[in-house]
């Protein structure tokens, strides 16, 4: 790769950062503009626009033809499965060059009488970004909200259509989180309001129907910040919900969904270390707990007797080794979702005590429960797919289990699941641990003899687990002879909730040694050329990607590092930045010295030092709200300043979204054609 131009060298301007008696001196504070209007901090944004630009302008072909290749193999005119809730079928349809889906109710499964509900192509007209954040429909069914973010902040507006008449109504309620919950009178509402500064839902407001929103009434604040807050229906729609949720605490109040001007409730008080989730269904409620129970387990009690744990009947215990994930329930089986050794499963429950498991065919596959509005349903729907197999709707009868097959992906081309070949392996880390790797790779463009280029992806935080599903995408890279590996690393849930703990807080450190062990281990078992090892991930998984970049750099030749948290001290110890404050339990509070230490050992901003580097690409979004531009903008700066090598880093915001990306399911291609011509150019260097 030739260098077209000149890298941009950010002005340094010294701020001392002191915690503890210990002082950092940070040369590009100045970076972090919260209004994004900075005229410096936006030209230098567009100079490291531009460098990218012209340091990719050699392989703009090789760019486009992956755009062309992922776009082709994606179904112009496409629907989702009609799904029932109340009279009507509800079905979402994609066509054309349609960035966005066309929303569409009819009375009965075949859709003889279709109706428009929303176009969000025409929604977003106009916008360079779009995001539909919740569509509900009132209880009568005349009547849908909607909420809509227009720069990827994720600060919703709430809009109501009458759908008699196909107008709009009056009310427009701003500065929400996206979710809105109809009260059973079909003119109240309640929804969550941001704080402007943190960005974090803090407070429910009730809304009636006609009346501004300067009069909407507040009825529950949370001033414990650690909190994310959310609202829902219960499953027998008699009650609306608040769920409140700290990393390691739950809590969920109660309203009865007939009576709107009454005042929420907690049917269980609130205590420290105590995760659940309760579903009310008839005269009962249905609680997935950890109480004295790591992995959870699951009872049900009477609404009365909720709040005492000696009345509990346990309906599923807990397991050492066997993680309860989720629950559904219907008026004559409930199904709950578990995980062993790695692998989702649906285990079905009659309420007379017996069970039975929906069975699966592929050796490791991603599972999860899909639309389900009509408890009464004699099936539950569920989303199947795995590395070799397109994503498949099946309907599976509740009580004998046979599975109806009502969809899958179509995946336009050359596309032939036989071709690929998808694999799980357990890989001994140093401390003895074995880390779960999911792979794949095209069966004639492989040989175990260390040849092949290895893309490893990671994650690694808040106990979400990266599941091996499908992706058309990746197909680019393994039709060009990549392996695609997933590394399963500790801060998931893979294995279970001790999984999870094992890569927090303290432990956070065993996260990037598994990643990095992984790599190790797949070069020397001969699935991926030591020369030819990439390594990408985004969020908190760009956090990792800093990570490694500094503990381990010399085995990676690419890196692709998005939307990326690696500020972390910085962040964490200043509470007005969106989610600090719920993130402590995640990975310690920098105001007890202990885990101030602790972050300042790992935070690849901190960690920066004069090595060489892997080649590098980095992307974020201006308006991202979860992790704020200026942690990317900074690193790279101090990258430029520090490495030793002449490799490749390059930049890229986009100015017009946020943490998600580009919107549209065409549009944000681009970002990944990035990515994938970044690494596969590095391989003819």
């Amino acid at each position: 790769m030739v260098q077209e131009t000149t890298q941009p060298q950010a002005k340094k301007q010294a701020k001392s950062l002191t915690h503890h008696n210990h002082e950092r001196i940070d040369q590009y504070y100045w970076m972090r503009d919260d209004s994004r209007t900075d005229a410096e901090v936006l030209d230098h944004l567009r100079a490291e626009n531009a460098y990218c630009e012209a340091q990719m302008a050699p392989h703009q072909a090789l760019k486009t033809q992956l755009f062309e290749e992922m776009k082709g193999r994606i179904v112009k005119d496409d629907s989702s499965v009609p799904a029932k809730d109340g009279n009507y079928w509800y079905v979402s349809e994609v066509n054309g060059d349609d960035e966005y889906a066309k929303h569409f109710r009819a009375t009965d499964e075949a859709l003889s009488d279709k109706t428009l509900l929303l176009d969000v192509n025409q929604l977003a007209a106009g916008n360079e970004f779009y995001d539909i954040g919740d569509i509900t429909v009132s209880p009568n069914e005349q009547l849908l909200a909607y909420s809509e973010d227009l720069d990827g902040r994720r600060i919703y507006t709430l809009k109501f259509l009458d759908l008699q008449s196909n107008t709009y109504l009056e009310d427009t309620l701003e500065n929400t989180e996206g979710q809105v919950v109809w009260a059973n009178d079909n003119k109240t509402v309640f929804y969550v309001k941001k704080d402007q500064q943190t960005l974090l839902g803090f407070q429910v407001y009730r809304h009636v129907l006609g009346t501004p929103q300067a009069d909407d009434v507040l009825v529950y604040e949370e001033h414990d910040r650690q909190f994310y807050m959310g609202l829902g229906k219960s499953r027998d729609e008699s009650a609306i919900f608040i769920y409140l949720a700290a990393t390691e605490t739950s809590d969920q109040l109660m309203l009865n969904a007939n009576n709107p001007s009454g005042e929420f409730t907690s049917l269980l008080p609130r205590e420290e270390g105590h995760e659940y989730g309760l579903e009310k269904f008839g005269e009962h409620v249905y609680i997935v707990s950890n109480k004295n129970a790591k992995n959870f387990k699951l009872v049900r009690a009477s609404v009365e007797s909720a709040a005492d744990p000696s009345q509990w009947q346990e309906l599923v215990a807990h397991r050492e080794h066997v993680l309860i994930e989720g629950l559904e329930l219907f008026d004559s089986h409930f199904v709950v979702t578990e995980r062993e050794q790695g692998q989702i499963r649906f285990v079905v429950h009659d309420y007379q005590g017996q069970s039975y498991h929906l069975n699966f065919d592929d050796a490791c596959y991603f599972a999860t429960i899909g639309n389900n509005p009509e408890p009464s349903a004699d099936f539950i729907r569920i989303q199947y797919s795995s590395m070799t197999t397109p994503n498949t709707v099946y309907d599976c009868d509740l009580t004998t289990g046979k599975k109806t097959l009502k969809k899958q992906q179509q995946v336009l081309g050359d596309f032939h699941p036989e071709h690929y070949h998808s694999e799980r392996l357990h890989i001994r880390v140093r401390d003895g641990e074995s880390v779960p790797v999911s792979l794949v790779y095209r069966k004639d463009k492989f040989q175990q003899d260390g040849s092949n280029p290895l893309l490893q992806y990671g994650y690694g935080s808040y106990g979400i687990t990266i599941d091996p599903n499908f992706s058309s995408q990746i197909l680019s890279l393994l039709d060009r002879g990549f392996v695609y590996a997933i590394a399963h690393i500790r801060g998931s849930e893979m294995l279970g909730r001790e999984w999870y703990e094992q890569g927090k807080k303290a432990h956070k450190q065993n996260t990037f040694n598994d990643f990095i062990d992984v790599t190790k281990a797949l070069v020397e078992q001969g699935y991926g050329s030591k020369d030819k090892v990439f390594a990408s991930g985004g969020s908190a998984g760009g956090l990792l990607m800093g990570a490694i970049a500094n503990q381990a750099p010399e085995l990676y030749l690419g890196i692709g590092c998005h939307v990326p948290f690696l500020d972390v001290l910085t962040t964490m110890l200043d509470e007005s930045i969106p989610l600090t404050t719920n993130e402590y339990d995640e990975w310690g509070n920098p105001n007890n010295e202990a885990d101030y230490q602790t972050i300042l050992a790992y935070s690849p901003y901190d960690n920066i030092k004069a090595q060489a580097y892997p080649n590098i690409l980095v992307t974020t979004g201006l308006h991202d709200s979860q992790v704020q531009y200026w942690e990317p903008m900074k690193w790279v700066a101090k990258l430029r300043e520090y490495k030793t090598d002449d490799n490749l880093l390059l930049f890229k915001t986009d100015m017009d979204s946020g943490h998600g990306g580009a919107s549209g399911r065409f549009k944000s291609l681009h970002e990944r054609a990035l990515e994938m011509a970044f690494f596969i150019a590095l391989l003819g260097k």
